[in-house]
């Protein structure tokens, strides 16, 4: 019966569903780690030092990332596919987390060990997450590129929106440990995807089964990794590809910054429970991935990966700058719906369009692990967002603490006008054409 599943390099509609479910994984945790415990917590009388302790130890992990995925680009079991092994190993690394976080006891009082448990998620969900980036650069075309990563993104936001709103329900309904078990067992019925559909035809589907590597697979295959890093350094210190590692760091520390800051404004300052945060949070979220999957990358493809971006960072400040003025009406709850609908859609239209830059500046020969490094890069900006926030919001007040934001984007805005794709993939085909003249 395996034998007639079809592989991801056969079929593009397979491969756009097989990235739209590991990213709906990885929105899972994601949504309760950033939004719902956060909520949760404050409503519960936490301080923002320790909601935003909480928080970056779920980020942390995300920054070993390049550690990660050199070990991926040299080891895998080939047989089974070059990256498919290590999602497998990801997604069972996150359901035995999930279970044992499930079994804190008293959680809100045992911060610690809720920090802990969120580190663990950030982990597994990490190794995932780089398992399944490589295998998008691997075997989707130049030309989907952009469209898949609109699928993608849109599945994650989707994915935090669900459990954000569900997990919540639990939360307050049944308690931290049914809320995450519940989850945990989501995320059981999402591995039978990855271990069900091959990369290319002919492989494993575990490895007691029958089936050899592909030849793509085995010529892709690095056999060093001071190959991997030379190659590494000599495209990653090219003036587009430090200009592109900025900007991520700057988006995602305002994201970091806002994302951690929203559910503690709410509810501690406008009184929210953390259920009415997550409900509004849940359907903002999941609006702005459906509009993401349907239109975000489309809008890239047609009018240009700068162009576009420049557009969603201006109305990005302008969004938060009405929030500013608006003021006044702060407590009539509709006002701040409005903004965390369009704040969530822009953020994600961004994210589109930043992974597509970011695959478009890669070296094929090692384009998972110069990938990784900008995301590595741009979690490290989240972490920093998400401990500033507690910093500035310590002692100074609302309108100061949001108005942080503004600036952090203004800075993206400065950076992007000095980023040339096109320059750099010239680069990047001369680099390519001296390697293979080394090799002849």
């Amino acid at each position: 019966m395996h034998k007639r599943i079809p592989s991801l390099s056969e079929f593009a509609g397979i491969r756009y569903l097989q990235f739209i479910v590991l990213y709906f994984a990885q929105g899972i945790p994601e949504g309760m780690c950033f939004y719902g415990i956060p909520a949760w917590m404050a409503m519960n009388g936490k301080s923002p030092v320790e909601i935003a302790g909480v928080v970056a130890m779920y980020g942390l992990p995300w920054t070993f990332k390049i550690i990660i995925a050199p070990l991926m680009d040299r080891y895998t079991i080939l047989s089974m596919g070059r990256k498919r092994p290590w999602v497998i190993f990801g997604q069972l690394g996150l359901i035995v987390v999930m279970i044992f976080t499930a079994l804190i006891p008293d959680p809100l009082n045992n911060v610690a060990s809720l920090g802990a448990m969120a580190f663990a998620i950030g982990l597994f969900c990490s190794i995932q997450d780089v398992a399944t980036d490589g295998m998008a650069v691997d075997l989707v075309p130049v030309h989907q590129q952009a469209r898949a990563n609109g699928f993608m993104w849109g599945a994650k936001m989707t994915g935090n929106a669900v459990s954000l709103a569900v997990g919540t329900w639990l939360l307050n309904r049944y308690g931290f440990e049914v809320a995450f078990l519940m989850l945990g067992a989501a995320v059981c019925f999402i591995i039978l995807f990855p271990v069900f559909i091959r990369e290319r035809p002919g492989e494993k589907i575990m490895p007691w089964m029958k089936g050899v590597p592909s030849k793509d697979s085995s010529l892709l295959k690095a056999e060093s990794f001071s190959t991997i890093f030379k190659s590494l350094f000599q495209v990653f210190t090219l003036r587009n590809s430090l200009i592109l590692a900025a900007m991520g760091f700057v988006i995602q520390a305002a994201s970091g910054y806002m994302d951690t800051l929203v559910p503690i404004f709410t509810v501690q300052s406008l009184g929210w429970s953390n259920e009415t945060y997550s409900q509004v949070q849940a359907t903002a979220g999941l609006v702005g991935g459906m509009s993401g999957m349907l239109i975000g990358g489309i809008l890239i493809d047609k009018f240009g990966k700068k162009r576009m971006l420049n557009i969603y960072l201006l109305l990005w400040a302008a969004l938060v700058g009405g929030l500013l003025l608006a003021q006044p009406y702060w407590q009539q709850n509709r006002w701040i719906n409005v903004f965390m609908f369009l704040y969530q859609a822009l953020y994600i239209f961004i994210v589109i369009g930043f992974f597509a830059a970011a695959m478009q500046c890669c070296w094929k020969r090692i384009s998972a692990t110069q990938f990784t490094l900008y995301m590595t890069i741009a979690n490290i900006g989240r972490i920093i967002g998400t401990k500033m926030l507690g910093v500035i919001k310590e002692t100074n007040s609302w309108p100061f603490s949001i108005g942080m934001f503004i600036i952090m984007v203004v800075i993206i805005l400065i950076i992007l006008q000095f980023l040339n794709l096109k320059h750099q993939e010239k680069r990047v085909a001369e680099i390519e054409e001296a390697k293979l003249m080394m090799l002849q």
